[in-house]
């Protein structure tokens, strides 16, 4: 009796990395007149490499090549089995067909050769470009000496970090506390002021972002990313970001601290109106509270000065710094506090510590980092930049006044509000369809950020304005056509 069943076998070339399809027909007993006398010749038996059918003889089949995924499917594809089908879906949903392979100055390149302007610089961690010849070769050095320290000896690179930072920061901020990440210098900051005062309360802003690790997410303040993880750390305190009488109720004896992003980037580049900050200092002094400001993305330049408190004249107790402090090359965090502050880790140091936090590679990445904006005059250049930028947007903001409610920001922090989400995500793919990357806010979709290395220059700009005109005016088609 003869099994007619078809059967779709998948097979991969070992050597050639070609996947096919054979389409077969499998028989068993003797041969069936019949057999299709055109099609490839298997070796008999069929090798393992191909296919294995036991007993049964393959007599008639047809083969059918199918082309090799590309790439960014490939890649795509490991996304979804081994990192979040979800990231893959939205990814994939928001027109990324491309895969990463090559970055330099402002330029990002894919496997294909495509290549993308950065409006974006790694949500602010790419003050100084992609690969910066300073820091990278910086970087190599000490490679060759001792990337990883000992933890027993001296580590004079972290000692010369510190220093820096205590000389180049505002105030009286003088000692440090290195990790990897923002999310690690705000839990230490939490630590810090909660130990230095003897309080717990934190008071923290509404729609501000902080990090998503436990107690940075308690400072948080959208409920899309606390609701998931609640309950949170307790006496944690949220009030509107620049609203003084809400905060003057809420800060008081039991007040451990306040912290503060001095723009809020990922709550949709809010900048606080100009008596906020200054007002912040005042209320914490009133009560004995200490200020923590988050400088992570806003930090090392972005906004036209060193830090963006400098904008207000205000000196914090306590200062959360990463993203672009490892200069692009080496994740680098810090703490910085004054004596007040870290005075109770003096007899007990070992209290907080990170096993990998201040590691001579990223400090030296660090170090050649703040070397390259003072030197440099990156801060003086974002600033220069920034209005160029937020002037060429305002224009566009005349021109489209039916998608752009707003353009604000500072330096080379803006960002740019639209009429609605669909509008800025619109913008956004066409924006990445003419190769320019951006991002909207976490906290605020309906806001674009755009924040390029601070490297970049007028031409770049005139492009980026350029593709933006562009996108803009395909989405007001597109809506033109549903309406």
């Amino acid at each position: 009796m003869t099994n007619s069943l078809p059967h779709a076998i998948i097979s991969s070339d070992r050597k050639s990395g070609r996947s096919a399809v054979w389409l077969a027909r499998w028989h068993g007993g003797p041969e069936v007149p019949g057999s299709n006398p055109g099609a490839p010749t298997i070796p008999s038996p069929p090798s393992p490499d191909h296919f294995c059918c036991g007993k049964l003889f393959l007599r008639d089949f047809r083969f059918l090549e199918v082309e090799p995924l590309s790439e960014s499917e490939r890649i795509a594809e490991l996304y979804a089995k081994h990192i979040n089908p979800g990231l893959a879906r939205l990814m994939k949903f928001a027109g990324v067909d491309g895969v990463e392979v090559f970055a330099e100055g402002v330029w990002v390149y894919d496997e294909k050769g495509n290549r993308y302007l950065d409006f974006l610089a790694g949500f602010g961690a790419l003050n100084f470009g992609h690969r910066h010849p300073r820091i990278v070769e910086a970087v190599k050095s000490q490679l060759d000496k001792i990337p990883l320290s000992s933890r027993v000896l001296f580590n004079a690179l972290q000692a010369e970090l510190a220093s820096k930072l205590a000389a180049i920061t505002p105030g009286k901020l003088q000692f440090c506390f290195f990790c990897h990440s923002g999310a690690e210098a705000v839990e230490a900051c939490i630590k810090f002021a909660r130990l230095a005062t003897g309080r717990r309360k934190i008071v923290a802003m509404k729609n501000a972002y902080h990090g998503k690790t436990l107690g940075a997410l308690s400072a948080s303040g959208r409920d899309v990313y606390r609701q998931p993880f609640e309950p949170l750390l307790t006496w944690f305190v949220h009030v509107p970001f620049g609203d003084k009488e809400a905060l003057s109720e809420t800060v008081d004896e039991d007040t451990a601290a306040v912290i503060v992003e001095p723009i809020q980037g990922e709550g949709g580049v809010i900048v606080p109106p100009e008596d906020f900050l200054p007002f912040v200092r005042k209320v914490c002094d009133e009560v004995g509270a200490l200020l923590i400001v988050d400088e992570v993305q806003t930090g090392l330049g972005r906004t036209g000065k060193n830090f963006a408190v400098e904008h207000w004249n205000v000196e914090p107790d306590l200062m959360a710094l990463a993203k672009s402090l490892g200069g692009g090359v080496v994740p680098l965090g810090a703490a910085v506090g004054t004596q007040r502050v870290f005075e109770p880790l003096f007899d007990r140091p070992l209290l907080h510590s990170s096993t990998l936090g201040g590691n001579p590679l990223a400090c030296a990445a660090g170090l050649a980092a703040l070397k390259v904006l003072q030197e440099e005059r990156l801060a003086e250049h974002a600033a220069e930049m920034g209005k160029l930028l937020m002037d060429g947007l305002n224009s566009l903001r005349e021109r489209f006044p039916d998608l752009i409610a707003d353009v604000r920001g500072k330096g080379l922090l803006v960002g740019v509000e639209f009429a609605n989400e669909d509008f800025a995500a619109l913008t956004a793919a066409g924006l990445l369809q003419r190769r320019v990357l951006t991002a909207y806010t976490l906290n605020n979709p309906r806001v674009i950020r755009l924040e390029p290395p601070l490297i970049v220059q007028p031409e770049h700009i005139d492009q980026a304005l350029k593709a933006f005109a562009e996108a803009l005016a395909q989405v007001r088609n597109l809506v033109a056509v549903l309406s």
